[in-house]
């Protein structure tokens, strides 16, 4: 779950302040499909650098301010303890963020790899993720061989690897084509049929108008609306 109370952000000071989020609230479910729309400078990156602990929210004067993901209250997160909170979220990049230099099966076992899972379950899980992206004739193949949708996939595999509570996808279909982008937001509408809480932050408007669900629009460092559609 991830819920927000009374949070504000201010870079700077003075009369060079700039109020990046002014008293947000917002909640988000367990298993929830939510996009999160804005344009540029809206706040959104902000609001995904809050829910990683990249960045701290302003101090309350009444103390009302809370932030809590997947059962951690960022507020008192003590920075050591970081990397768990960050263990409970897959994020994907619009630009991909894969390791040249591995194929699609390294880039994928990476994320395990590097939190020191046992080998025998890495072999398992790492081609049964694979597999749900449709990568399977892929698996051994270089990233620079792929195509932008491909290496998408791979970079949802990589988010997904770990049993993710919480995928935070940022500007997904960046890069992509229309067709592409739709493809790409299905799987992650279908990863989160199985379970796994999906937020996805974007400026195209057409896109969520296609896919529908959940819409938080942020404007000017407030939430202008949030609906269903």
């Amino acid at each position: 779950m991830v819920e927000l109370r009374n949070v504000s952000v201010t870079y700077g000071s003075g009369a060079n302040a700039v109020h990046a989020l002014n008293n947000v609230s917002l909640k988000i479910n367990d298993g929830e499909f939510t996009f999160v729309v804005g344009e540029s400078g809206a706040g959104k990156s902000t609001l995904i650098k809050l829910l990683i602990r990249e960045i701290s929210a302003d101090e309350s004067k009444d103390g009302s301010t809370a932030i809590n993901v997947n059962g951690f209250d960022l507020l008192r997160l003590r920075q050591k303890d970081v990397p768990k909170l960050r263990r409970t979220i897959g994020f994907v990049f619009q630009d991909y963020k894969l390791i040249n230099n591995l194929n699609v099966y390294d880039n994928v076992a990476f994320v395990l790899r590097s939190i020191d899972a046992p080998a025998r379950y890495i072999r398992k899980r790492v081609p049964q993720v694979i597999g749900l992206l449709g990568l399977q004739k892929k698996i051994n193949c270089m990233t620079d061989d792929l195509s932008g949708g491909e290496q998408q996939r791979v970079a949802i595999a990589r988010a997904l690897v770990n049993n993710p509570q919480l995928i935070i996808a940022d500007e997904p279909t960046g890069n992509l084509d229309p067709r592409t982008s739709a493809e790409i937001v299905k799987l992650l509408k279908e990863i989160n049929d199985r379970g796994t809480t999906v937020m996805i932050v974007t400026h195209e408007h057409g896109l969520v108008k296609h896919i529908g669900g959940r819409v938080i629009n942020i404007r000017k460092g407030e939430i202008s609306h949030d609906m269903h559609i």
